[in-house]
Parts: C-alpha cells; structure tokens; sequence
C-alpha cells in the first residue's frame, strides 16, 4: 500500500469513528423512546441503502443463504439497539457507549463457544479486568453516582453488549464472498427495521411512538444519515485495509470521544468510582483488540452507532 493510500483509509476510519461517537449523543437529543429510536434510524436509512445498493446489485451475488443470514443479524441489531438505547437514558451517552464496547470480549467468548476459536491468555485475562470495572461503573451504591439508575443502566449496556456480539458473529459469515458492504448492511438493516417495529408493537411497554415531533425527526435523520449510512461504509471501507494497530486505536477511539461529547453538552460526570471503572473498562478492551496477532474482523469494529 502507498503512503497516499494508507492516508486515505486511515482518514476514512477517523471520520467513520467520529461520525458514529456522535450516535448516542443524537439519540439523547431526540429524547424519544429506545424502541422509536430504533424503528426511526433503520427507517430512514433504509431507502437511501436500498438506492445505493442499486448502483452495485450486479456485483452483489451472494446466495439467498448468505442475506438470510445478514437480515436474521439485523434482527440481533434491533434487540442490541433498543437496550443500548434504553441503557444511554439511565447512564448517560458516554457510559452507555462504553459499555457496549464490551462486545468485543463477549465476541471472543462467542468465537470460543461457538467455533472453537480459542482466545489467547492475554484475553482471558481481560475478561476479570473488564467485569471489575463493569462493576464499579454501577458506582456500587455510592452517593455522588452519575445516572438515574446506574445499575439497570449498565444491566441494559451489558444486554446491548451481548446483542451486538451476536449481530457481528452473523453479519461476518454472511458476507464471507466479500460482496459489496453495501448489500449485507441493507439485508441487516431491513432485519433491525423489522425486529423493532414488531418489538414496538407487540410491547406497548415500549411505548413505540410512530409520529415523533420536531426536532426529534430532525436528530433521528442524523443519527441515520451520518452514523447508520456514512459512518459505517466509512469504517466498512477502511477497516479491512488498515493495519491492525490502527483498526484497534478505532475501538477505543469511539467511548473516549462519546464521553468528551456527553461531558461537554450534557454535563455527563461520572463519581470517581465510576471514573475507575471506565479504566478498567478501556483497559480490559485495549487488552482484548491490541493483541499481536491480526484481530478477527468481529473483534475489530467500534460498537453500535
């Protein structure tokens, strides 16, 4: 690769990660139900998808197998959204974003379980760091704790952490011809789509609003535009031709960003409890993606936006 050719993936990346450190900040501005939240952002960025997708259909011949696969990962999608949307009301953007950063251990597990690709001592080790540290961002209790209910907030991060492993376990054998990224993120799409809006429905809990007001439209439009479409074919393209050191800074990059937005616009502080935890946290994904060894393509994504 040439030194022009590096900079332009490495540039892509950047922006894919800071478009998307802005999702949950997005959704805190709309301030809509999770579940309407979800249903909007894959409602929006549906058509423009599908009139994207068209410019490169004939390259895209994957088996009706494999878009099976890429739309019941979308349904996975939707579960991990609408809990990482719940999670970010009760903790905040920052911490709701970091904690959904957890799917890159719950991945490993995942791989481990599953496909018998055994993690390496250095990410077992991670795995007791990052609980610890999931523990003490709950503040444990104490007085001065950010959140309006911290636990459940981290209940529902950790639930979207496991939702979205389980999304880019089957998104990644869903495309494993290397078809256009375009085609299986309108597949997974389609699938989020679907799983909310029988989500928002069947659960009146969820208190699924089909008319949100303005702005709201206005945020969940950005939140599709700039984060469901730009930034992840942004992070799509770059990803695979970029070193692994650099694709894992990315993981780490998107918390970091997320709690500097939620700090400056909402005033999001956590107690210093919580401030340890996040540490952990970061220290125990940093373990996990800064590996040696070239990171599985599942391991090597930012978490949801």
């Amino acid at each position: 690769m040439t030194a022009d050719g590096h900079g332009r993936n490495l540039a892509a990346a950047l922006l894919g990660a800071l478009a998307i450190s802005f999702s949950a900040i997005h959704v805190r501005f709309a301030a809509v139900s999770p579940v309407t939240a979800a249903v909007f952002r894959s409602a929006y960025a549906l058509p423009l998808l599908w009139a994207a997708w068209l410019t490169v259909r004939r390259r895209d011949r994957r088996p009706a197998r494999a878009r099976f696969i890429a739309f019941g990962s979308g349904l996975a999608l939707a579960a991990d959204l609408v809990a990482w949307h719940a999670s970010i009301q009760w903790i905040g953007a920052g911490l709701a974003t970091l904690l959904a950063n957890v799917q890159v251990v719950v991945v490993t597990l995942a791989a481990w379980a599953l496909f018998g690709e055994r993690p390496s001592r250095r990410s077992l080790a991670a795995l007791p760091v990052v609980l610890a540290g999931v523990a003490l961002v709950t503040g444990l209790g104490r007085s001065g704790t950010f959140g309006d209910r911290p636990v459940l907030g981290v209940v529902l991060g950790i639930t979207a952490a496991v939702f979205y492993g389980v999304f880019l376990l089957a998104y990644r054998r869903s495309n494993r011809s290397l078809a256009p990224a375009l085609g299986p993120l309108l597949d997974a799409t389609a699938g989020a789509l679907v799983g909310s809006l029988v989500a928002g429905v069947a659960l009146p809990v969820l208190a699924f609003d089909p008319r949100p007001s303005w702005p709201a439209h206005g945020w969940l439009l950005l939140l599709a535009v700039g984060t469901q479409i730009v930034g992840w074919l942004l992070i799509g393209y770059a990803l695979p031709r970029l070193p692994a050191r650099e694709t894992s800074f990315l993981i780490l990059a998107q918390p970091v960003l997320t709690m500097m937005w939620g700090a400056m616009l909402f005033a999001e502080r956590v107690s210093a409890v919580q401030a340890a935890g996040v540490l952990l946290v970061l220290a125990g994904i940093a373990a996990v993606v800064t590996e040696r060894r070239e990171p599985r393509l599942a391991r090597n994504v930012p978490a949801d936006g």
